[in-house]
């Protein structure tokens, strides 16, 4: 007898997912300490801002590494057609990195030279990561010939979502040799992509025509 197979509500795990993402990324700006009155009164306006730059740098990172994988989010859920329960907790395990980056974010801001809570804070991206990977990889592989999905699309979206998991692991090894190379090195992230993208875009291109 085949065992019964029990699929959620694509609807319900879409809102779902996107008030947790919006809510990490508002959680973001709270970690950034708002100057007293008295603070103000009594110090120069700039100096409190110079001061706060760390904290500024890493909310903006990770605002924009939220809205990263949110995005990508969108982009591989459109090719669902059926949420298996294993879909729903690779989902969750990858809202529970989401929630926590604020966390990983102030603690690196907090020590911002620091190696170990740089290693942290890119270790809560690995796991973000990594579990994004595996959504992507298990929706590629299961909606196959699905609203548009091809091997070559699954693929490019693989590549893209298993980049950023080998950069941030990167980062985290050369912390504590390269720190300020280990700082800097995300941005192979977008050469990277801008590279694959072009490779990826060619042989879709062609499958299509």
């Amino acid at each position: 007898m085949e065992k019964h197979k029990f699929f959620y509500d694509k609807n319900r795990v879409t809102a779902f997912c996107d008030a947790v993402f919006s809510i990490a990324m508002t959680l973001l700006i709270l970690e950034i300490e708002v100057p007293s009155v008295e603070a103000l009164n009594t110090h120069d306006f700039m100096s409190l801002l110079a001061n706060r730059i760390p904290s500024f740098i890493g909310f903006l990172v990770s605002f924009l590494v939220i809205a990263l994988y949110w995005v990508s989010h969108l982009r591989i859920y459109k090719y669902v057609t059926e949420l298996s329960e294993k879909f729903v907790w690779l989902n969750i395990f990858l809202l529970l990195f989401v929630v926590f980056l604020p966390f990983s974010t102030a603690l690196y801001v907090g020590d911002f030279n620091g190696t170990a809570p740089f290693v942290f804070y890119c270790l809560n991206l690995v796991l973000l990561g990594l579990f994004n990977f595996l959504l992507v990889r298990t929706i590629s592989k299961k909606e196959i010939g699905n609203n548009g999905m091809t091997n070559d699309i699954g693929n490019w979206l693989q590549f893209r979502s298993l980049n950023a998991v080998i950069i941030w692991a990167l980062a985290a090894v050369l912390a504590s040799f390269f720190p300020l190379l280990a700082r800097l090195i995300f941005i192979l992230i977008f050469v990277f992509q801008i590279i694959g993208d072009q490779y990826f875009k060619r042989k879709i291109d062609k499958y299509v025509s």
